[in-house]
């Protein structure tokens, strides 16, 4: 088996797993103030948020795009690859995975698959970096994709926003009610249920808010060994407290920190706090 493994620019990936051969990345542009950027190219996150907060208008993303990834597709094969697994952000957030439910049908040669990974950011790229060590290790294609169900049932991230309004304007809220938050001060936690960003639970302040993400990384990592990753929306300072607080409560040492970079912080906005989990499937 050769297999192909690939993703998009919205997954935040380890250097290891950027410079294997057998992953490719699709780029999803993002537009501030009518000019495209993709992130990595010509645009770093630090700029990104920079950018974002002297617009007068959210930046606007696109899905990556269908004639990259059937370009794609063509070269894997006349690489001789055997099978493409396609990891890529959210249905329950972008419309792209829907959209290229036909392509697997277009090259009968390969065996191509692309589940609905229903996360995204870091705890894709986690998903991502699994996968690439079980092909390493030699399992077969039927193992891998049967250890991927349970790793996307149990993958999960938890998010604190500071403002409501960038996914509300952006339309990536799925219960809208969740508006009336930023007028009574409430610091809603959000989370994906089945692949749609909701509301989990709406708390009183931030301070309570961080204690009860704490709270849940405990609930949700009790019945297995947990890959963990904090991710923040360019508040480094913040996320090194709540990695403190973890290591407090004694929930995990080996916690890493990441930012969500420019295609999902268009949505959550500067300030986001968020855990990610997913389990280490043997």
């Amino acid at each position: 088996m050769k297999l192909a493994i690939v993703t998009d620019n919205s997954a935040h990936l380890s250097e290891e797993v950027l410079q294997n051969a057998d992953v490719y990345v699709l780029k999803i542009p993002v537009a501030i103030d009518g000019k495209s950027y993709i992130e990595g190219e010509n645009l770093t996150v630090s700029e990104f948020y920079q950018k974002m907060s002297q617009s007068d208008d959210l930046p606007k993303t696109s899905q990556p795009s269908i004639a990259e990834l059937d370009q794609l597709l063509k070269e894997l094969s006349q690489k001789s690859y055997s099978h493409v697994l396609g990891l890529f952000l959210s249905s329950g957030i972008s419309g792209f995975w829907q959209n290229i439910q036909f392509l697997p049908d277009e090259y009968p040669e390969m065996t191509v698959v692309f589940p609905d990974t229903k996360i995204t950011s870091a705890p894709l790229g986690m998903m991502v970096g699994q996968v690439l060590s079980q092909s390493k290790a030699g399992l077969s294609f039927d193992d891998i994709m049967a250890k991927l169900e349970p790793l996307i049932e149990k993958t999960h991230a938890f998010i604190m926003v500071d403002d409501l309004n960038h996914l509300v304007k952006g339309g990536r809220l799925s219960n809208g009610s969740a508006l009336l938050g930023n007028l009574l001060k409430i610091k809603p936690i959000l989370y994906f249920n089945d692949g749609s960003i909701e509301v989990y639970e709406k708390v009183r302040t931030e301070k309570k808010a961080i204690k009860r993400l704490i709270e849940i990384l405990d609930e949700k990592t009790a019945d297995n060994n947990y890959q963990v990753v904090i991710i923040h929306a360019n508040c480094p300072e913040k996320a090194e407290n709540f990695k403190t607080l973890l290591v407090e409560n004694g929930l995990s040492t080996d916690i890493d920190i990441a930012p969500f970079g420019a295609v999902i912080g268009t949505h959550l906005g500067e300030g986001a706090i968020a855990f990610g989990i997913s389990p280490k499937v043997a």
